[in-house]
């Protein structure tokens, strides 16, 4: 790697260095609320490296985060917490394996409505097993995981996040990813492995979704299906993306800071009226700012045929 080619890695690893002592010096509510903007970075961030370059529309966001936080619950009082997240990354790669294999043939429309399908039939699942085997449906979490050590995970995991979308944005795999977006059927006519490309990425996409599931899980100490797997998780990760411009990949970040803030006033002041409220943003978002804030800095996208062309041809070089 170049010496310019590892400025953006650098700039990562310094930005969580200088937010590592913020914990330190803030009070408990603007821990929380920092630590609601660490979830929606590392969500967003995950779900754009792959629906970003690809356009897939994913409402599979809650149905990974909602297991790792089950897998956390289940398992964080009798497994060490790093050995917890380590089942969580599993538990999610596997899903994610077999959902991608079995799904990723699909595209536009059908997409969107299998993952939404998926995360409610996910939901229950985990109820049904809940009652049938447990007895009851939620579960208390006592792990010794302090507020600040959630907020050094989920910056820990951001840092990865970035620093692997940096890599398959450089890669071959992100140029087919890209290719696959501008055009999927010329990609695959100029020899993209459109499929394979698609599952490994939503798989790595997925595997981070789930392993913040699982750091955020003790900061509730009690947990449901009801809570784990809110399907208002996946809309604001995806109005987050869109915001920021999910295809960039510091995009997401500039859509997640406001409207953490806005949805932080919304349900304080309008708990009766989120939801609307919430359809209303996202509405404003898709009109107002379809590219997303990166798109207006760095202007949109090509959309061509030649576009995809090019970036097939980079994916899959002629030997």
């Amino acid at each position: 790697m170049t010496a310019r080619g590892l400025v953006a890695p650098l700039l990562v690893v310094v930005a969580a260095a200088l937010l590592a002592p913020l914990p330190l010096v803030i009070d408990a509510y603007w821990q929380s609320l920092v630590i609601n903007i660490l979830m929606y970075v590392a969500l967003a961030t995950a779900w754009a490296l792959f629906s970003g370059p690809t356009r897939y529309v994913s409402l599979a966001t809650v149905a990974f985060f909602g297991l790792g936080a089950y897998t956390m619950a289940f398992l964080g009082e009798t497994l060490p917490w790093q050995a917890v997240l380590a089942a969580s990354a599993v538990l999610g790669a596997l899903v994610a394996s077999i959902v991608g294999l079995s799904t990723l043939r699909l595209s536009g429309v059908y997409f969107v409505v299998f993952t939404f399908g998926l995360a409610e039939l996910v939901r229950q699942l985990v109820t049904w097993g809940e009652a049938k085997f447990g007895g009851t449906v939620g579960r208390f979490i006592f792990v010794d995981i302090t507020q600040r050590d959630i907020y050094w995970l989920l910056l820990g995991l951001c840092v990865v996040i970035f620093l692997a979308g940096i890599w398959i944005g450089r890669s071959r795999l992100g140029w087919a990813l890209r290719a696959i977006g501008e055009d999927e059927t010329v990609a695959r006519h100029s020899g993209v492995d459109a499929t394979r490309a698609k599952v490994l990425v939503f798989v790595v996409s997925a595997t981070f979704m789930t392993v913040v599931g699982a750091i955020m899980a003790p900061r509730w100490t009690y947990i449901d299906p009801t809570i784990a797997f809110n399907p208002i998780v996946s809309f604001q990760v995806l109005i987050m993306a869109l915001l920021g411009g999910a295809g960039r990949l510091y995009g997401p970040l500039l859509g997640v800071i406001p409207l953490v803030l806005l949805f932080e006033v919304l349900s304080a002041n309008f708990p009766n009226y989120f939801s609307i409220l919430l359809g209303l943003v996202f509405l404003g978002v898709v009109y107002f700012v379809p590219d997303g804030v990166a798109g207006l800095i760095g202007g949109g996208r090509r959309t061509t045929k030649s576009a995809a062309k090019s970036a097939a041809r980079r994916a899959h070089p002629a030997e």
